[in-house]
């Protein structure tokens, strides 16, 4: 060999796992997995209320979305993900 190494050699090395940050309601986060569900988002907020949505803040002039309990967001974005806490009544007001 040359001196280069393959994909699964890489991994061995030791090599620090990328981190991958977003925001909630303005506070940073930060992850080593590249997505989450909304469930795993919600679970790192400190006193989160289930009864509040998680709503993912636009890009490119798009709706604001809510984020079910069940679904993935992709955090390997740039600029990072915009999270916001709204309590169902007021979404979409």
């Amino acid at each position: 060999m040359t001196g280069e190494l393959g994909g699964s050699e890489t991994a061995n090395i030791g090599e620090r796992h990328p981190e991958y940050t977003y925001f909630v309601d303005g506070k940073l986060y930060r992850s080593e997995s590249s997505a989450l569900t909304g469930a795993q988002i919600k679970a790192r907020i400190p006193d989160f209320n289930p009864q509040y949505q998680l709503v993912l803040e636009s890009r490119d002039g798009k709706p604001d979305k809510i984020i079910s309990n069940e679904e993935t967001v992709d955090l390997n974005v740039h600029p990072p993900c915009q999270f916001y806490i709204a309590p169902p009544a007021t979404f979409g007001q």
